[in-house]
């Protein structure tokens, strides 16, 4: 990253310095429908002369339909290779601005503000962007780190419940491959209770950060960041399918994080206690999605997309203990549907 992420109170005014200091011909705003409601108000005061455009909200519009509304608004304002975009929501807008920003005349300069817990833990921190393609998750992108990322916890106050412990499973996953005592500490931790976010997303950004510098490009250790991710996207993608069944990211993440811990026990890579405390950690937060036995090989063959894998091989990502991620673990696609399966009957 060009500079580190600024997390805190502080973080708004580090972006009027960021500003000041690199002179962007134009500053231009993306938004959704709800961050233009419940967070743009707040920036805005922080803001030179701008403009604002607001996309609708929802991972189904994560699409190239949206990114060309957004290329096309650019063009429209005339916007050359030295203005700035800022990406103002969670991981649909940093994933879609940033790749607009990425390819738009080849790149103009973006600064991510995330704005949901998911975003400020792991969206919206990297360098990954993209959007969903015919149903796949984040099928089309390109690793490009944003200028700035800017995290006000503040905003996580405009956040319903669920959107919250949608994040939490990012954070739960960062702790899983590769700190256990974090991962200690979450047994006791309150989701619904936590007054201020700031250390633990801190906390979290850092052992993100830790790893991403090892592999930018997804080589090697950058892997150990999907686990959870081969089911969970799997799952999400599905339901995508399925009208009024849709879960949020986190929501398709917290039962891949089971299913995939499940699936090093198989492996014996990870013990059952060590499984029964994933389970725990992961309940106290989250809700079962229910699905159908026979749906379990459907959901599956959504894996063999999976950006992670190697020709027909689907690499996962295990734990080898908890703390510990080992990546490029092949697993077939009957190991994923018996991890469902797994979940869907034993939980």
């Amino acid at each position: 990253m060009k500079n580190p992420p600024v997390i805190g109170p502080q973080a708004l005014p580090a972006l009027v310095a960021f500003i000041r200091e690199n002179a962007p011909s134009r500053v231009f705003v993306l938004a959704d429908g709800n961050t233009a409601r419940d967070c743009y108000p707040r920036l805005q005061p922080h803001l030179p002369a701008h403009e604002l455009l607001t996309i609708e909200a929802g991972e189904e519009y994560k699409t190239l339909a949206t990114c060309t509304q957004v290329w096309e608004w650019l063009t429209r304002q005339q916007a050359d290779r030295h203005a700035l975009l800022v990406c103002l929501g969670g991981g649909v807008v940093t994933d879609l601005g940033g790749f607009c920003a990425a390819t738009y005349k080849r790149g103009l300069t973006c600064a991510v503000l995330p704005t949901t817990l998911l975003a400020q833990v792991d969206a919206g921190v990297g360098g990954k962007t993209g959007v969903d393609f015919q149903g796949f998750k984040n099928h089309i992108g390109v690793f490009q780190e944003p200028a700035g990322v800017f995290i006000e916890p503040a905003f996580l106050a405009t956040l319903p419940p669920a959107e919250l412990r949608s994040g939490y499973a990012e954070i739960i996953k960062h702790a899983l491959i590769a700190d256990a005592a974090a991962f200690a500490q979450l047994r006791a931790l309150d989701v619904a209770a936590v007054a201020d976010w700031t250390p633990i997303i801190a906390h979290s950004v850092a052992l993100k950060e830790q790893i991403v510098a090892q592999d930018p490009h997804e080589s090697g250790p950058r892997k150990l960041l999907n686990f959870g991710h081969t089911v969970g996207h799997a799952l999400e993608s599905y339901l995508l399918t399925q009208p009024g069944r849709e879960v949020r990211h986190g929501e398709a993440v917290a039962v891949g994080l089971i299913c995939e811990s499940w699936l090093s026990v198989q492996r014996e890579l990870l013990s059952a206690s060590e499984l029964a405390e994933v389970e725990a950690v992961v309940r106290a937060a989250f809700g079962k999605i229910t699905f159908i036995t026979f749906e379990t090989e459907a959901i599956a063959a959504y894996a063999v997309q999976d950006k992670k894998n190697r020709g027909e091989v689907i690499n996962c990502t295990l734990l080898c203990g908890l703390g510990h991620g080992v990546f490029d673990q092949p697993i077939s696609l009957a190991e994923v549907a018996a991890s469902l399966q797994y979940y869907h009957t034993e939980l």
